[in-house]
């Protein structure tokens, strides 16, 4: 053990699972925290197992308006000081826009958006105090591109994404060792897509085509170690966002349109 803490929101599975476990091999004491308890204690005993690390597993629902609040509160009645904080936890909802469920679409911003500000503001603070911390947000390489099919899940991640830039510009004018790292991921081999109901859209289809969480992990663990502003996450996703930054928005709209749309199983 290296006496830091590291506390990953969705980090039962996919991206958290495996940023979970490289800091687990460095030494960190984890905090993992998800909904669902049953996950958190088999997640938290194969850690164990592989890495002989202290795991502290919180059940929260951050789904909930008060989520974030509850889980600092409880990590603090813990007496656990959080040396990294990994805002990793994020939805999506699959379905053109006039269409979808706009009770999920907001649950989608509560989780999305605010519970990771909350978190972020609460424990800055702490790292503010103190003179050092780090913070990894999870971000996309949907924050970057319009995203229709996916609208307001590419809204959050902009958020996310101008966000993090934001607060790290703060920091930066103060006499810390504060790191704020967004890691913006493509698309990648999580549950991400049977939760959004999107596994017909063409843009998932093939394993092949999908990242692997345990390169994307690496790559947002080693630039948050490294003090970067960000991280884009496979050279074809660098290439797009490239791409994206000189090519007009509603002709980037309609490629991401085409690329998302549903497959049809017609032919």
């Amino acid at each position: 053990m290296n006496g830091k803490s590291v506390l990953i929101t969705g980090g039962t599975s996919g991206i958290g699972l495996e940023l979970a476990r490289l800091f687990a091999h460095d030494g960190y004491k984890l905090v993992i925290v998800a909904r669902d308890e049953a996950e958190l204690a088999a997640t938290s005993e194969r850690l164990k197992e592989e890495h002989n690390v202290e795991v502290i597993t919180i059940a929260k629902d951050l789904f909930e308006p008060d989520g974030g609040f509850d889980l600092y509160e409880e990590v603090k009645a813990k007496g656990i000081t959080i040396d990294v904080l990994v805002n990793n936890a994020g939805q999506g909802q699959y379905g053109l826009f006039v269409d979808t469920d706009i009770n999920r679409e907001l649950e989608i911003i509560q989780l999305n958006i605010s519970s990771l500000v909350v978190l972020t503001k609460l424990y800055l603070k702490e790292m503010a105090t103190r003179g050092n911390g780090k913070i990894l947000n999870v971000s996309s390489v949907a924050s970057k591109i319009p995203g229709p099919w996916q609208a307001v899940y590419h809204g959050t991640k902009a958020f996310v994404q101008s966000f993090a830039e934001a607060i790290r510009s703060e920091m930066k004018d103060k006499d810390n060792d504060i790191t704020i790292t967004a890691l913006l991921p493509g698309v990648t081999d999580t549950d991400f897509f049977n939760k959004a109901e999107m596994t017909d859209s063409k843009a998932v289809q093939g394993k092949d085509k999908m990242a692997d969480p345990a390169d994307v992990a690496k790559d947002g663990y080693d630039a948050l170690m490294r003090g970067d502003d960000k991280v884009v996450s496979g050279f074809m996703n660098k290439v797009q966002v490239a791409m994206s930054n000189i090519t007009p928005e509603a002709a980037v709209a309609e490629q991401v349109k085409k690329q998302q749309e549903p497959i049809d199983k017609n032919k």
